[in-house]
């Protein structure tokens, strides 16, 4: 997700630099995510779009092909990263993810134990609510699950503020090193009634 400096109150007007995730935006049901390389190239129906005209953008940016189509370049915040991650499980969309975020109470520097971290859609919403200084520990049962979690977290940028781990916590519990210091629990289990 985009860093945000305390410092600085619209840090959202900063410019997109090589390495950004660019949320793709070319129209309402069609968005990608794009790592930005100053020698990448995206390609669409609307034409050949170089990342090297990109930078130095603001995210919101429209910004044409040479065939005169074009695309919006936006900042990838967690609601706009739920309609594009992939889909290795059912997940929850923004209406619902408010809600658990609300009734979890939580604010920065929260620390949040997760079970099943599935696409990580809740995970991302879950660490923007707890940054900059905040931690959300997050566990899923099925390590190929975890693997491309952990792969997506450190193309959005949170590994800072998320941990993924392999762990049965329905069988297991959560790890003995975290006892006392969650602040919120989420679960999300394949059999809750156990």
């Amino acid at each position: 997700m985009l860093p945000v400096d305390p410092a600085v109150k619209l840090s959202f007007n900063r410019r997109i630099t090589a390495g950004d995730l660019v949320i793709v935006y070319e129209r309402h049901d069609s968005m990608k995510p794009v790592k930005v390389a100053a020698d990448g190239v995206f390609q669409n129906r609307f034409g050949a779009f170089k990342h090297s005209d990109w930078i130095g953008r603001p995210f919101g940016s429209r910004v044409l092909s040479q065939k005169g189509g074009f695309v919006y370049l936006l900042a990838p915040t967690p609601e706009l990263w739920t309609l594009v991650l992939s889909h290795r499980t059912q997940i929850l969309y923004i209406a619902d993810i408010s809600f658990v975020v609300t009734f979890l109470e939580l604010i920065p520097g929260s620390v949040v134990l997760e079970s099943g971290t599935g696409s990580g859609s809740l995970t991302a919403s879950l660490a923007r609510a707890v940054s900059p200084n905040g931690r959300v520990f997050t566990f899923d049962f099925h390590e190929q699950r975890a693997a491309s979690a952990r792969s997506d977290f450190e193309t959005c940028g949170l590994t800072d503020l998320v941990s993924v781990s392999v762990r049965d916590v329905q069988g297991e519990g959560f790890p003995e090193e975290l006892t006392g210091r969650a602040d919120s629990v989420f679960l999300d289990l394949p059999q809750p009634w156990l």
